[in-house]
């Protein structure tokens, strides 16, 4: 009997990686499915030959070859999570920021540029964040209050420059993981640098963190990522949105991500569009694992 086949496009993850994925790798392949792992930088590539050869594919390392070969996979009809369009918007934070703003999410004043120096008259009404464009997990992150800070940030020639009004946090940040239809709260510090920090504390989700998290999905039409919220003055902002967060702090989030892309596969093999359960309330209180992987 044909096993349902799911490809997981990951980086190589070292025997010390806190890295979930390998354990949901693990929990799936002991359920039956045919787990691939795919590093696709290991070896050349014959893109002639290039198939669809599983029922779903999980996109979790975003390098540029990665996310060009689940873009090739997407154009020859793959199923992927998250979808290839969905994904590389989410890279991207002017793409991110824009639809986040369309859909009245409430997010930090955001401003692009060609050059660091463009953005010397904004100081003028108080400091700026500069981020990577085109990065995540908080790297090379600063927070700049004069011209003579803002020409000592490091700038790709030909890449544009990326600056949020900067609100001082009240307290640590507030994560939301959404799986499926379930939303966790994980109150963290940045930078987080020690094991419990990266784990977080969980914390129940007020209506209001829940109707940002939700607007967030719906705006990109996906129900698993993560979110990023500061409080700043009594108000919420949306600093950061990724496709697959890692879900430090999410208990049991390798039983229920394996789930939920074994779901999402099943309904692929089947050729049937994804039903995942929903509960009867999406706020949700996430308790500390007792152990971390």
């Amino acid at each position: 009997m044909k096993k349902v086949r799911i490809g997981f496009l990951l980086p190589r993850y070292s025997r010390h990686s806190e890295s979930l994925m390998p354990e949901v790798v693990r929990v799936l392949a002991a359920t039956g499915v045919d787990v691939s792992v795919i590093h696709p930088v290991e070896h050349a590539i014959d893109l002639a030959k290039l198939r669809v050869e599983h029922d779903l594919y999980v996109l979790r390392k975003m390098s540029g070859f990665a996310l060009s070969l689940a873009g090739a996979l997407h154009e020859l009809g793959a199923a992927i999570i998250n979808p290839y369009p969905v994904s590389a918007a989410l890279r991207d934070k002017i793409i991110t920021f824009r639809t986040l703003q369309a859909a009245g999410v409430p997010t930090p004043a955001t401003y692009v540029a060609d050059r660091a120096q463009a953005l010397a008259p904004l100081l003028d009404a108080g400091p700026l964040v500069i981020k990577p464009y085109d990065g995540g997990g908080g790297h090379h992150v600063r927070i700049v209050s004069s011209a003579a800070e803002l020409a000592e940030v490091p700038h790709e020639h030909r890449e544009p420059v990326f600056a949020q009004r900067y609100h001082p946090p009240q307290g640590r940040d507030r994560k939301i993981y959404a799986i499926g239809g379930r939303l966790f709260g994980v109150k963290k510090v940045f930078p987080r640098r020690t094991a419990a920090e990266k784990v977080g504390e969980p914390f129940a989700l007020t209506p209001e963190l829940t109707t940002i998290a939700e607007q967030c999905g719906r705006a990109f039409g996906i129900d698993l990522y993560g979110v990023d919220i500061i409080e700043s003055e009594g108000r919420p902002y949306v600093v950061d949105m990724c496709s697959i967060p890692g879900f430090r702090g999410v208990a049991d989030a390798p039983r229920l991500l394996a789930q939920y892309f074994r779901m999402a596969a099943d309904a692929n093999f089947q050729s049937a569009p994804p039903a995942i359960d929903r509960p009867t309330s999406r706020i949700v209180a996430v308790t500390r694992p007792t152990s971390s992987v």
